[in-house]
């Protein structure tokens, strides 16, 4: 963070400029939030509208696990966050693997769920409106999850082998913020694709 001197009459004063990559962060999750939503109203206006069967009630199942797992993951970044401020190594790289863990189980779940939605139940992309509307709503989800996971990863190799202290606990702190937008988006998703949709 960094800092501008004000001119003001009779005293000095400064103001502390936001970090550059928090508002860069901030900027591309506002971007991606547009883009969500969009989707998410797409998915809403289609539902139930599909000429053609498998329905989400036929073929969804409530994917608890990868639920669970992925909110828990928001809890185990908030800690390696702590420790990466309190330069707290290995503290850090054990909760970044529990992180990289639930991320991975969540998106096996996910793998899992279309796996059975394809091969067992027949719905692809093409198949009707919930297909086209409900793959490509998930799978921007799963998309990001990716792009994060991928980002998580790459810092819990680096921490391995010992490049990431305490000095990087702001850039650490701007992956945990998409990855806590990640997780809130999924609380959007599974409400409306699994609960309301179902």
């Amino acid at each position: 963070m960094s800092s501008v001197p004000i001119n003001h009459p009779g005293r000095a004063i400064e103001w502390n400029l936001p970090s550059k990559r928090r508002v860069g962060m901030s900027a591309l999750i506002t971007g991606e939030s547009a883009i969500f939503t969009i989707f998410v109203v797409a998915y809403v206006f289609y539902m139930g509208k599909s000429l053609t069967g498998p329905t989400p009630q036929q073929v969804l199942e409530v994917p608890i696990l990868g639920t669970i797992c992925l909110l828990s993951s928001s809890l185990t970044i908030m800690q390696a966050e702590k420790a990466i401020e309190r330069d707290r190594m290995t503290s850090f790289t054990l909760w970044l693997a529990a992180t990289i863990s639930l991320a991975a189980v969540f998106l096996t779940s996910t793998a899992l769920e279309w796996k059975k939605l394809i091969y067992q139940d027949g719905l692809t992309i093409s198949t009707n409106l919930f297909g086209t509307t409900f793959y490509s709503l998930v799978g921007l989800h799963a998309t990001h999850v990716v792009v994060g996971l991928f980002l998580l990863t790459t810092t819990f190799v680096f921490s391995l082998f010992g490049w990431v202290d305490s000095r990087q606990s702001e850039r650490f702190g701007v992956i945990a913020l998409y990855w806590h937008f990640v997780d809130a988006v999924w609380i959007v998703v599974f409400t409306v694709v699994y609960l309301i949709g179902r």
